[in-house]
């Protein structure tokens, strides 16, 4: 292990911001974003960054690191994050590794190596993408099957993206994702972390705040800013869209809902993925959770990792 960090996660709205730049100032750290929608340049409301307030209250880094026209890979995100912890622990500070993408934290604290070739290749991508749209999702199911059948049976046939890699990975690299996911599993960690979670006392709490994060969002300008990157030429289709609060806010602006049925979605969509980052964390078990009762307090919580720092 090339030191420790400490991990700040949770759902949407659960005050992972916060927290972080306190422990930033406390611990003498700098945050390390872990979402990968934050990475995108122009997408700000929607994606909750920290505002210019914030960054000055603390230095962040892995934010606004991509053009929304790139489809950003958990790949990039480890080897750029890792760079960036590596020489923060080099100069004697802490990452503070702050976000709600679990797959981009889990990566990164393993230290998940990714080869060009395991990294992808565009042009089979496409491929096999048009492939899956003209043979369907069984056919391709059952060719992945004859590789990988472990793979292939967590799989549904509509899950176009992940068979599509499973596919891709093999024909690339001639070793099955699920082969190197074992091999991944059998290496030890590369940082030694301390993981706080963060969520609500009452889930009722929690989604309350995650609506009232929306009207905030939409006050602050979520459609004028949806419109700016679609008027930049940037498709409604592309990767950084599919966000949350964008392709919902994107398909009002193109008339196909109001926009009030684009808030409500909104909400029901953000309602619904808090849910799985809270299923996503609840794997981790060297994970310390901290449950808010109406609001985040970093007061507390700041206390509750000073003791788990001295242990």
């Amino acid at each position: 292990m090339s030191g420790r960090v400490i991990v700040v996660a949770g759902p949407t709205a659960s005050g992972k911001t916060r927290l972080g730049i306190a422990l930033a100032r406390r611990l003498g750290g700098e945050i390390v974003s872990a979402d990968s929608m934050q990475v995108y340049r122009g997408m700000d409301i929607g994606t909750a960054k920290a505002t210019p307030e914030e960054r000055a209250a603390a230095v962040h880094h892995m934010i606004d690191v991509a053009d929304p026209r790139e489809d950003y890979s958990v790949s990039r995100y480890v080897t750029e994050a890792s760079a960036v912890c590596d020489r923060l622990l080099e100069e004697g500070k802490t990452p503070i590794l702050v976000g709600g993408t679990g797959l981009y934290i889990d990566s990164l604290l393993a230290g998940r190596a990714f080869s060009g070739r395991q990294e992808g290749d565009e042009t089979l991508r496409r491929a096999l993408g048009e492939e899956y749209d003209r043979v369907g999702g069984e056919a391709m199911l059952e060719q992945l099957r004859t590789f990988d059948p472990e793979r292939a049976g967590k799989l549904h046939p509509g899950d176009k993206r992940r068979i599509v890699r499973a596919i891709e990975v093999f024909r690339l690299t001639g070793k099955t994702i699920s082969r190197h996911d074992a091999e991944t599993r059998a290496l030890p960690p590369r940082y030694e972390a301390l993981r706080l979670v963060l969520s609500y006392a009452d889930r009722a709490d929690l989604y309350a705040r995650i609506d009232a994060r929306v009207d905030e969002m939409l006050c602050a300008g979520l459609f004028e800013e949806v419109a700016g990157l679609l008027a930049s030429g940037l498709s409604p289709a592309c990767t950084a869209m599919q966000a949350i609060g964008y392709k919902e806010a994107a398909r009002a602006l193109e008339g196909e809902i109001s926009r009030e049925e684009a808030a409500e979605q909104i909400k029901q969509n953000s309602r619904r993925y808090a849910k799985r980052q809270l299923t996503w964390f609840g794997r981790a078990q060297d994970a310390h959770w901290i449950y808010w009762e109406k609001a985040p307090d970093p007061d507390v919580a700041l206390e509750t990792v000073s003791a788990l720092l001295s242990t």
